[in-house]
């Protein structure tokens, strides 16, 4: 007994550092090329709209995946749909380092599809196999996706400054996957074909006719909004008031850190409460306060990008919690996922190259900041409904009781 018991210790414990390190991938591999944007538009002569667009198309390629990632795992299998995501991940980034337009877009572009796949099924993977640990796990995925995010942004702009350019800066963000398909590969062997649920067509049609599902989506997403428009021009907007590069880079790669602070503790926060409004509420807000500040007071901005990256990354754990905790079923939280991610990242996918258009248009970047203040307002509403006490009702009764 005492040896199966160890067994299933072991055999979690690896599931566990698996799940942390695709964690570690399905950011850095896509901010991680912010701090550079400035050096590639020079490269390709590309206007800040056109260089918004490689912020755009993960965005979109996010948008058009996440509803197709539950079906596809229930076909092939959990484990075997994120060891395909993680070798996706690894094509895309060889593609957009090539140094050529047409590949730095494209590889872009592939990028998105294998963290879709991620992102989608990891908080079904949490919900089916720790079911009790929503809320910590949620948390500790978020704190490490965080961290890799910043060390990526804090390494790739010296990179680039010591021979290596900024497509050798950008395959040096290789590792991250490369380390993940590594520590996966033991999951292969539990290739759980169907063990999210068998309805999918029933948990689906529930999902979009939900008005709670709806508020969890639009609360996730217009924080995706909002994050994205920041994290993808954040670097442009510093050196527009005066700090170098590498201090851009720096700055960026600390609002990233501060995104993974939340991860420390607002699990076990989100575990001791029934009622997630005021806490939604009041993290949707610091994101507005700092847009103001960026805006206003830009020699603070060391103190803003924290608040930023606290404010939004606790935003995101708590839309990622609301997927697990509204949802009834492992299925149900993959399709709600699937769904908050289709509609979010579509939404902000009009975001950076919208934001870019205004900065070519006015010369400055007091509007953008200015309507992401606003947006963060609209998220605190909707983050006051999502953090009810409550669960979506399936679209009819189940079969069981």
């Amino acid at each position: 007994m005492s040896s199966i018991s160890a067994l299933n210790v072991k055999k979690h414990g690896l599931l566990l550092l698996g799940i942390l390190m695709i964690a570690t991938t399905l950011r850095v591999t896509f901010t991680g090329a912010a701090p550079l944007l400035e050096m590639i538009r020079e490269s390709f002569s590309l206007t800040t709209a056109q260089t918004g667009v490689l912020t755009t198309l993960p965005l979109l390629a996010f948008a058009i995946v996440s509803p197709l990632a539950a079906g596809i795992a229930r076909r092939f299998g959990i484990e075997r749909c994120l060891f395909a995501a993680l070798l996706i991940i690894c094509a895309g980034i060889t593609l957009r380092s090539m140094g050529n337009t047409a590949l730095l877009y494209i590889g872009t572009a592939v990028i998105g599809c294998g963290i879709a796949i991620g992102n989608v099924l990891l908080p079904g993977l949490i919900k089916r196999d720790f079911p009790g640990q929503v809320a910590r796990l949620t948390g500790a995925y978020s704190l490490t996706m965080g961290v890799a995010a910043a060390i990526g942004s804090m390494m790739v702009v010296p990179l680039s400054q010591q021979g290596y350019g900024w497509p050798g800066a950008l395959m040096a963000l290789m590792i991250f996957p490369v380390v993940a398909l590594l520590v996966w590969l033991p999951q292969l062997s539990n290739h759980s074909i169907s063990t999210l649920s068998n309805s999918n067509a029933l948990h689906s049609r529930g999902i979009w006719t939900s008005a709670l599902a709806w508020q969890v989506t639009l609360f996730l997403g217009i924080n995706s909004l909002i994050y994205y428009v920041v994290i993808g021009w954040l670097p442009s907007i510093l050196i527009s008031h005066g700090y170098s590069e590498v201090q851009a880079g720096s700055l960026h790669g600390l609002m990233q850190l501060a995104t993974a602070a939340p991860g420390l503790f607002i699990g076990m926060i989100l575990s001791r409460l029934k009622d997630h409004r005021g806490i939604a509420i009041v993290m949707a807000l610091l994101c507005g306060v700092s847009a103001v500040g960026l805006l206003m007071v830009p020699s603070l901005a060391s103190v803003w990008v924290v608040i930023f990256g606290f404010g939004s990354g606790a935003t995101m754990i708590l839309g990622l919690t609301f997927i697990g905790l509204r949802a009834n079923s492992a299925h149900q939280a993959a399709a709600l996922s699937g769904m908050a991610q289709c509609m979010g990242y579509l939404l902000a996918a009009f975001g950076p190259p919208l934001m870019g258009k205004v900065h070519d248009l006015s010369g400055q970047w007091s509007l953008p900041l200015l309507g992401c203040a606003i947006l963060a307002c609209v998220m605190a509403v909707f983050g006051g409904f999502a953090g009810r006490d409550a669960e979506i009702s399936p679209a009819r009764p189940t079969h069981s009781s």
